[in-house]
């Protein structure tokens, strides 16, 4: 398979826009994706020429994004990129969209709050396992000095490699 998988790093231009079909959900947004490079001769950075692409999110993805991006939001986006030209009105257009596999916003520039979303078949099915508690200490062997029975026991001995 051939497809040109591309992750970029934008802001939200525009308000996503939602809509459910028959397919499923799909969602909708422009990202602007700007250069920085450093001028050298005036030792600042300078924006250079912004790129804008139409993002298209399907199913949950779709559904996450409605509840989650808003205009001006650092994202991070990686899809399949597919340039399409056309007519319109004598003139030839070139847009370059990105069928989105994957979106976050860009911690690098703020913080995010993840929740997860919930399934409908996991609501139906077995109640879901706990979190184990991961801050508990393992539970510590009792010291060999206190009880005399463990005296006696042959301690391990770590393993040479040669």
């Amino acid at each position: 398979m051939n497809e040109t998988m591309v992750c970029v790093v934008g802001n939200v231009a525009t308000q996503p826009v939602y809509r459910e079909s028959p397919t499923g959900p799909t969602a909708r947004f422009r990202l602007a994706v700007t250069a920085r490079y450093l001028d050298r001769e005036k030792n600042v950075w300078t924006d250079g020429h912004t790129n804008f692409f139409t993002v298209w999110a399907r199913r949950s993805l779709a559904t996450n994004v409605a509840a989650s991006v808003a205009v001006g939001d650092p994202l991070v986006v990686q899809g399949r990129l597919k340039v399409r030209t056309e007519q319109r009105d004598g003139q030839g257009w070139l847009s370059a969209d990105l069928d989105a596999a994957a979106i976050g916003h860009d911690l690098s520039r703020g913080t995010s709050a993840f929740r997860r979303s919930s399934r409908p078949e996991a609501q139906t099915g077995a109640s879901p396992q706990p979190e184990p508690n991961w801050e508990t200490e393992p539970p510590s062997r009792p010291d060999a000095t206190d009880q005399p029975e463990l005296q006696a026991q042959p301690q391990p001995e770590p393993a040479g490699v040669t």
